[in-house]
């Protein structure tokens, strides 16, 4: 039997992936998510990416959720007379509100947030294009930041800016955000991820728009900035108030810096699977693979780095949505995960041992993980679920054996999709005889070889399968 990867793959789709050739392509490579970023291309553009998902996974019998990554208030440069300029180090330069919005030189472009004025300060550093140009703010005028370039390189138009350590902050939610929240709900995206977030609240904002268009999407908060990972209180506060987040690399390590980037990244994944929250890994995680076929021995390292961290999915962004390879990437991504997955660090776990649980299906979820981690008959854990809380749970556990969610809800189905180690399986128990339940749900797995005379699964499931945070029963069962 072939090794099935749990680590999930998420792929933004963009000019490169948009046809339905290659979303099937996709799909049949191993990609779970497929991201639609928001930042990028039209509503039509979008629209016609999810129909072609929805339709080719269906063909496929595949479950694939779909994310909408919201644009946020990224803080930019205008645009140049000629597109683009080459800086070099040594070279005043002058960002100015004033500054016509194309008509941008060597010395000076205009900028697009008037708040950035009052933001800086004389000896700061402004990191644009994701760190390749290093400005040095040496005064502050009304409307003007006059710097000197420390590295340079070449500029071009609409680059975002950043300071060194944080502090320049934008509202989270822009009003191109919450038309997107609306295209989203359209779309019947499965998760909304949200940019730039600061603080709770401003997870807490999108939510009520997100339920207010209509739209059960689960949120995902996109770590990015410093003032997230400034202290424990602050990174929990974000995980807490979201279903999930995403390992944002590219703008968080710009302001924390380079040197910092792993060890908070690890931080990030520990914490959101201790409090029982999805995480991504996010951002040039196979970036040479945008010109290549193959990856670099680096990139494999970091995505496998990830994967023994634990990281619920790995996610492809220019690779996927603009470069000459993106079925090549998700199938390279799916390999190293499969390799990594192979180390028994990765099925391992001493995750919350010594806590205290608050949810009767929390507990159920996690004894269930303890029995299929000891029990080595154990070959499947089937979870009856209605919302995917309790697998999600389980998938919070090391663990090697198989977490299968039984839905009949659609939406918990590709929800699932994300979840580390869990597999959907369409199931309604409520249409069946409750002294055959137990019996259909393992003939589904027999029928496709996943189990055989003799092998145990764990059966968790609620005394009434229509009510949400039902789950209160495990049963270990042999299979006869």
């Amino acid at each position: 039997m072939s090794l099935r990867r749990r680590t999930k793959i998420v792929a933004t789709l963009g000019p490169a992936s948009s046809s339905p050739e290659c979303i099937e392509a996709l799909i049949l490579a191993g990609m779970d998510v497929a991201r639609l970023n928001f930042s990028h291309g039209c509503a039509d553009d979008h629209r016609l990416r999810a129909r072609l998902v929805r339709e080719i996974a269906h063909k496929n019998h595949r479950f694939v959720a779909l994310m909408g990554d919201l644009q946020g208030p990224k803080i930019r440069i205008a645009q140049f007379e000629g597109d683009a300029v080459t800086l070099h180090v040594g070279d005043t330069f002058t960002l100015s509100t004033q500054h016509p919005a194309n008509a941008g030189n060597n010395a000076i472009v205009g900028i697009d947030y008037p708040a950035l004025i009052q933001a800086c300060a004389p000896g700061d550093e402004l990191l644009l294009d994701d760190g390749r140009i290093i400005l040095k703010v040496d005064r502050v005028d009304t409307h003007t930041v006059l710097t000197t370039v420390t590295v340079g390189g070449l500029l071009s138009n609409n680059k975002g800016i950043n300071r060194r350590g944080g502090g320049i902050a934008a509202a989270s939610l822009t009003d191109k955000d919450r038309e997107d929240i609306l295209l989203a709900a359209e779309l019947e995206m499965d998760y909304v991820a949200v940019s730039f977030p600061r603080y709770a609240s401003d997870i807490d904002e999108a939510r009520v728009l997100v339920r207010g268009a209509g739209s059960p999407a689960w949120i995902i908060a996109k770590i990015e900035r410093a003032e997230a990972v400034a202290d424990d209180e602050a990174l929990n506060g974000l995980i807490r108030a979201s279903d999930g987040v995403m390992v944002a690399r590219g703008d968080l390590g710009v302001e924390i810096g380079d040197a910092r980037l792993v060890g908070i990244q690890k931080r990030i994944i520990q914490h959101a699977r201790t409090l029982n929250k999805l995480v991504i890994t996010a951002t040039q995680m196979m970036e040479s693979m945008i010109a290549s076929p193959m990856p670099t021995r680096a990139e494999v390292s970091d995505v496998a780095n990830a994967v023994l961290d634990y990281t619920d999915a790995v996610m492809l962004s220019a690779e996927s949505a603009s470069g000459q390879y993106p079925v090549e990437a998700v199938q390279a991504m799916a390999r190293v995960c499969v390799g990594a997955e192979q180390e028994p660090t990765s099925t391992t776990s001493g995750h919350r041992l010594g806590e205290t649980f608050t949810r009767c299906d929390e507990t159920i979820a996690l004894a269930s993980m303890y029995a299929a981690n000891h029990f080595p008959g154990i070959k499947a854990i089937i979870s009856l679920t209605e919302s995917g809380h309790t697998p999600l749970i389980m998938s919070r556990i090391r663990s090697g054996v198989p977490i299968y969610c039984y839905t009949r809800h659609i939406g918990t189905q590709r929800r699932a999709a994300l979840f580390r180690g869990v597999y959907t399986v369409p199931f309604d128990a409520a249409q069946l005889d409750p002294a055959e339940v137990s019996r259909a749900a393992i003939d589904i797995l027999r029928t496709q070889s996943l189990l055989q005379t003799g092998d145990w699964i764990i059966l968790t499931k609620g005394d009434f399968y229509s009510n949400s945070g039902g789950t209160n029963g495990m049963k270990i069962l042999q299979v006869t």
